[in-house]
């Protein structure tokens, strides 16, 4: 009788990683990917050997030499016991060492493996068994999760920058960076589907073969778009703190300025990546993050999360000051109470949040960071695009002028081009709010665009 065939080398490869964080401590002590490739490759060359021998030998009693994709059993009189030593490729997944498995020759050909599957006989034993259960079943869930989130936001956005796009009252510096937030998440999600595709539903996980160059652009892509969504994110909390910030500056001049930052550095970054990884790690479909070349794109992540959690800090201690001057009187404090609690429920999805893991080690609590940075982080271009668009005083106010005309136009007949002067012209929405204040000071002009800016009642 045949046993049945273990689980293969090339899919411990791919589930090193998983199986490190599974096992804990003993997990800590797996080599790199490169010594687990190179594991693979000579398990694959010891395969290639042992069905070239096995087409070698003419036995015709006992049992034929076989491969059960670790191991190259020998061939075997009959009543014999064979016995070797665990696979090497366990070297990566457990500290026991030393461990032996074996296989019986009988009549009616090789036993099961002895005492019991790889795993269990070379030192897994329960947690590996809880990989195949809880940890796939929690990968599943995670990706479940996250898919909802990006749909949902991609969604969300399309019709968000669809919104300021179409409505000329709504074009101005600060709803174009708007814009360029949202084809950022829009890019994001549509990236991670992509690398899903690529990665998963295609079958090229096996982080040791060559990769094709399909799945290694599909990795450059999708390594530019994250990089990118956290520079806009960064370019946000610079725009919300210039104006604050800064008495007369250059719309036209700073948003350029912004264009550079938000697409230029991680275009930047992302093709120094790529020539890194085609003469140092040029296997697989570089989706690995365990070696120094990862510090390319993680470095300038982390930077952009810093620097915008001290834009948030400063933000916040300016809206302080701003709070209490002395001559407001309590009926005046309104618009500066809408304008704290607005900043407060925008600045934190502009990076906040990724502080609580971005400077811990990467297995510090995995399952926790992996749900918070994966599934919580998928719904924040959805949340963006509500905060930004749908809940904007001045994009509700042009849906329903919008509105009003078309039902005038379809009930009465109205014609839209014998409109009162009084309509005003394209982007008054957002020039007046700054026009209509060229007579008072440099500060309440400034204070006045920011609460523009983020007003959301």
């Amino acid at each position: 009788m045949r046993p049945p065939s273990p689980l293969p080398a090339r899919w411990l490869c791919v589930l090193a990683g998983a199986l490190a964080c599974a096992l804990g401590p003993a997990g800590g002590q797996a080599a790199s990917l490169q010594e687990e490739c190179d594991y693979v490759q000579m398990i694959e060359v010891q395969h290639k050997q042992c069905l070239e021998e096995a087409q070698l030998e003419n036995e015709t009693t006992g049992c034929s030499k076989m491969w059960d994709n670790l191991t190259c059993w020998p061939a075997t009189p009959r009543g014999q016991v064979v016995v070797l030593a665990c696979p090497l490729i366990f070297k990566l997944f457990s500290p026991i060492q030393g461990r032996n498995v074996s296989r019986s020759c009988t009549d009616e050909g090789w036993t099961h493996l002895e005492p019991g599957p790889y795993p269990i006989a070379c030192g897994l034993d329960d947690k590996a068994a809880s990989l195949d259960e809880q940890q796939t079943m929690f990968y599943g869930s995670v990706k479940t999760g996250y898919t909802i989130g990006y749909g949902l936001s991609l969604a969300t956005l399309l019709v968000a920058t669809a919104i300021l796009s179409l409505f000329r009252k709504l074009h101005c510096t600060r709803n174009y960076i708007h814009m360029h937030l949202f084809i950022s998440f829009i890019l994001r999600a549509a990236a991670v589907f992509i690398k899903d595709l690529a990665l998963f539903d295609s079958g090229e996980s096996d982080r040791c073969s060559e990769g094709s160059v399909g799945c290694k652009a599909a990795m450059v892509f999708f390594q530019y778009c994250i990089m990118a969504n956290f520079f806009w994110l960064l370019v946000e909390g610079l725009y919300l703190y210039t104006l604050l910030a800064v008495s007369f500056f250059s719309e036209r001049k700073y948003f350029w300025g912004y264009i550079l930052i938000g697409w230029g550095v991680p275009s930047t970054f992302t093709i120094v990546w790529t020539i890194a990884r085609i003469h140092f790690e040029d296997y697989g479909c570089w989706d690995t993050i365990n070696s120094s070349l990862w510090w390319i794109i993680k470095g300038p992540i982390l930077t952009s999360i810093l620097v915008n959690f001290i834009l948030f800090i400063c933000i916040i201690r300016i809206l302080l000051q701003k709070l209490r001057p002395p001559d407001i009187r309590k009926s005046d404090s309104s618009p500066y109470s809408r304008l704290a609690r607005s900043t407060l429920l925008l600045i934190p999805l502009f990076g906040v949040h990724y502080i609580m893991f971005a400077f811990f080690p990467d297995n510090f609590k995995p399952e926790v960071k992996m749900v918070f940075e994966l599934v919580v982080g998928s719904f924040q271009g959805f949340v963006v695009a509500i905060l930004y668009c749908f809940l904007n005083g001045e994009v509700q106010a042009e849906l329903r002028r919008k509105w009003r005309r078309w039902h005038l136009q379809g009930v009465l007949g109205w014609n839209p081009k014998y409109r009162h002067p009084s309509g005003g012209s394209n982007s008054a929405t957002c020039s007046t709010q700054v026009s209509m204040l060229t007579r008072v000071s440099p500060g309440a002009r400034r204070s006045s665009s920011f609460q523009a800016e983020v007003s959301l009642v």
